[in-house]
């Protein structure tokens, strides 16, 4: 449901809606690593300052005048108080707590000392946060009023300044994290808009075209990215170009064959009008029928060419063998009166394709043989491998003349000085259905004998070819 609802927008604002809550993202998580960095680096370097100043006082506490003592070096520790922003407290005392001095109330380690291990832990002394540091070795001779050995030093500074460090240079993180976030931000906006910029142009290109330019859009400058778009928009344009030629073209043949028959049918109305003997006028009204015929077959033929190029293909499993029965069954009338043998030769498998068209092309192909063949016999054939199906018509007419073997599939073709009627549309036909089913119309003269072999040859798919 989010993508259907991201779908909605641009591909600008897609890009944007991706790009920036990312880049919010990232910045934030840098600033959040920048404060741990910035608070590892100012307790490393103000823990070392609290380092020394417990350095300072070890080396100045003395066991020698019987008692625990501890020379302070006063401007030393001024200095540890300035650089701490406040009072830095201490305490020494044997390990016992017998003998101490300086502030005896800092908080304890949280874990058990170490003798020459220095522990850093933080605190609370008199309702301030301080931060500590404790350290624990053996006297050369203990103190009096203690039998312990050890002495435990502990100093405290607060963390005032520290806070203030911390926070003054996460102020200017934010601050440069900010303005860097703005430019990038900035930047990702105007390299969208950009790189988006040709689709926009192509676009506007596409629209201002005028109705009939279907002329291929340039892809010499275009960006490998948006190339596959635009030659899948040429491809498109390419095909509906091809349909309106063929459309086109289909209107031509069409308003000139029909205007063709509506001229010979009009002559031979007029003719029959001003005959008086009722023989003449039975033989006008005979050659009219005759003429409404082949008017009727072409109309006919012109609307199979027309949805052979047009239908939606509705390819599914069919049984070869009653297809080609069922066109025989159709043409048997037709052969016995002319004294043709019409038969099928084909075992029973199944093919893939759609039955329907393949069966309006089969006709076309019947109907041109028995039409062509004056004797012999007209016989139906399938055939199928793993390569393909075929469904073929052979013939023992007279087969193509020389002149019309390259040309034989073209519309309108029909052999010179042939006295049989019709538009020539036949094998236009059966070429179209083929080509639908990725096939093609091979015509071929018999292997003894004349006549003519024609068949439809359609490749299985490839999702079939394992079957």
């Amino acid at each position: 449901m989010r993508w259907k609802r991201l779908s909605q927008f641009s591909l600008a604002q897609q890009l944007l809606l991706l790009l920036l809550p990312a880049l919010l993202l990232l910045s934030l998580a840098e600033l959040r690593r920048t404060a741990q960095d910035v608070h590892r680096a100012a307790d490393s370097a103000y823990d070392r300052s609290l380092l020394g100043a417990l350095k300072a006082i070890d080396a100045n506490v003395s066991t020698e005048s019987g008692g625990l003592a501890v020379e302070l070096p006063y401007r030393l520790f001024e200095f540890f108080e300035l650089t701490a922003s406040g009072p830095v407290h201490f305490r020494v005392a044997t390990a016992d707590g017998l003998v101490e001095l300086g502030s005896a109330d800092l908080p304890a380690t949280p874990q058990a000392l170490v003798p020459g291990v220095p522990q850093f832990y933080d605190g609370e002394y008199f309702g301030d946060p301080v931060r500590l540091v404790a350290y624990t070795r053996e006297l050369e001779r203990p103190a009096e009023g203690s039998p312990s050995r050890h002495i435990v030093i502990q100093v405290a500074e607060s963390t005032r300044s520290r806070e203030e460090f911390r926070q003054t240079f996460l102020q200017r993180a934010a601050i440069n994290s900010s303005t860097f976030l703005v430019l990038a931000i900035g930047f990702c906006i105007a390299a969208v808009v950009f790189v988006l910029r040709p689709i926009g142009k192509i676009s506007r290109d596409v629209i201002s075209r005028p109705a009939g330019e279907l002329q291929p859009i340039p892809t010499d400058a275009m960006a490998p990215d948006i190339r596959p778009l635009v030659e899948a928009i040429n491809q498109h344009m390419q095909r509906t170009h091809e349909r309106t030629t063929q459309q086109r073209m289909f209107l031509d043949d069409a308003s000139h064959q029909l205007r063709t028959h509506l001229t010979t049918l009009r002559m031979q109305v007029e003719y029959a009008v001003r005959q008086q003997e009722p023989a003449e006028v039975q033989q006008a009204l005979e050659a009219l029928n005759l003429e409404l015929q082949r008017a009727s077959r072409s109309t006919n033929q012109f609307l199979s060419l027309a949805r052979s190029e047009a239908v939606d293909l509705r390819p599914v499993h069919f049984d070869v063998h009653d297809l080609l029965e069922d066109v025989a069954r159709q043409f048997l009338r037709a052969a016995r009166d002319k004294g043709l043998d019409l038969g099928v030769e084909s075992a029973r498998f199944d093919a893939f394709g759609d039955p329907a068209l393949l069966r309006e092309a089969l006709v076309n192909l019947v109907a041109n043989a028995i039409a062509y063949s004056p004797q012999g016999a007209v016989t139906l054939k399938g055939a199928g491998d793993t390569l393909g199906w075929s469904l073929a018509v052979e013939d023992t007419g007279p087969g193509l003349p020389a002149t019309l073997e390259l040309g034989a599939v073209g519309r309108f073709a029909r052999a010179a000085g042939s006295s049989i009627g019709g538009s020539g549309l036949g094998l236009s036909i059966a070429r179209a259905i083929a080509a639908r089913h990725q096939g093609v119309l091979r015509l071929e003269a018999r292997a003894q004998g004349t006549g003519l072999d024609a068949a439809i040859w359609w490749p299985r798919p490839s999702d079939l070819k394992d079957e």
